[in-house]
């Protein structure tokens, strides 16, 4: 039987020894990777680009212009973006009104419908996502700019572990090399996935990042962008920042760790955390919440000797659920049963752990609203 290569350089024979592996696709020229991934695609006719659970701004963005590349450059008949969760902030909400993104919650499509499956900021052994596990060794696409698991080079094209502040950046990189103008809409939303992700480019961020961002300036709708960056806010938002305030701790001078008890959207919890960020002095902060029987945590860092993606999995990796993130921010997302008390000891838990790796487990707590100014 002779041998197969995939588009990650693996090689399967019937006996005998492999070949050593080619360089992985994160460190191949654009062009090469975006020739690999039409290989791959090519002769499939419908496609899903999942984003991750509750995806944001660059989660969104990238699904489309995947999306797009799939239909337009490997000639598939239909690639459609779809995700799971719910899309919860205010500005995520904007973007995909205001922008009319063309994508549409799991429910409304049949998974085994679609003969080419992609996913993007994401990996498949992270969980968080819409495959189920039964398929995802079915994942033939990934795209992703968080640090590589490697369980994901099993997908036949996995670009994964690249040096990239947001997806957005990689997206575009294939966009350009495959000679590919984005529509105004998917450019702005290219761009406003970058400046989330990156924090307007004051995070992680690259070179590449950079050009890629005076790439798509001009091609972005600035009148668009400012009804996504400032759209109207329900009460709730302002209530839920009400608790997230009056519960917040300050350990030492160095960590806010604040509970928000039930929010009404997980993806508020990675907004307060970072913003409490901006308190003076902070090098730690940790946000959590309940939505739906879950537990949500957000963690964001700037001490330069720890990685907040490897903290945060191996704090909460023995509860279940998903956890990762970069090197100054991450989250995760823990299933919870049981009784109140029983939560409450898991939240009591995690925090002991967090506060233990932050070096201000001996400090007493002081509420935030009661902290004294520098």
């Amino acid at each position: 039987m002779p041998a197969t290569p995939t588009a990650n350089g693996r090689k399967m024979s019937g006996g005998g020894e492999t070949e050593p592996p080619p360089p992985r696709l994160a460190t191949l020229p654009a062009r090469a990777k975006l020739e690999r991934m039409i290989q791959v695609a090519r002769g499939h006719k419908k496609a899903l680009v999942l984003t991750h659970d509750n995806p944001d701004p660059d989660s969104l963005a990238s699904a489309v212009a995947l999306a797009q590349l799939l239909r337009e450059r490997a000639d598939v008949a239909e690639a459609r973006v779809a995700y799971s969760g719910l899309i919860g902030r205010a500005e995520n909400i904007a973007l995909v009104k205001v922008l009319r993104l063309p994508v549409v919650p799991i429910a409304q499509v049949d998974l085994d419908e679609y003969d080419l499956l992609g996913l993007v900021d994401t990996q498949p052994p992270t969980g968080n996502h819409a495959v189920p596990p039964r398929l995802r060794r079915e994942v033939d696409i990934v795209i992703d700019h968080h640090p590589l698991r490697d369980e994901s080079l099993e997908a036949p094209f996995a670009d994964v572990g690249g040096d990239y502040g947001s997806t957005s950046t990689m997206l575009v990189e294939y966009l350009r090399a495959a000679r590919l103008e984005p529509s105004t809409e998917v450019a702005t939303a290219l761009f406003y996935g970058l400046k989330a992700d990156t924090r307007d480019l004051g995070r992680e961020t690259t070179p590449t990042d950079i050009d890629t961002y005076l790439w798509l300036f001009p091609r972005a709708d600035k009148q668009l962008l400012g009804q996504i960056e400032h759209p109207e806010l329900p009460a709730r938002y302002f209530q839920m920042y009400h608790t997230a305030y009056e519960r917040a701790k300050v350990y030492g001078d160095t960590a806010i760790v604040t509970d928000l008890k039930e929010v009404y959207s997980p993806d508020m919890v990675a907004e307060v955390a970072e913003r409490l960020m901006f308190l003076e002095g902070m090098k730690w902060s940790l946000a959590y919440a309940t939505f739906r029987n879950q537990l949500f945590l957000s963690l964001r860092v700037k001490d330069r000797r720890m990685n907040a993606g490897r903290l945060i999995r191996e704090i909460c990796g023995d509860y279940g659920g998903s956890a990762g993130g970069h090197g100054s921010m991450a989250g995760a997302r823990i299933p919870l049963s049981g009784r109140a008390n029983q939560r409450k000891a898991i939240k009591r838990e995690l925090v002991r752990r967090f506060l233990e790796s932050f070096g201000v487990a001996d400090e007493r707590p002081v509420a935030l609203l009661s902290a004294p100014s520098p």
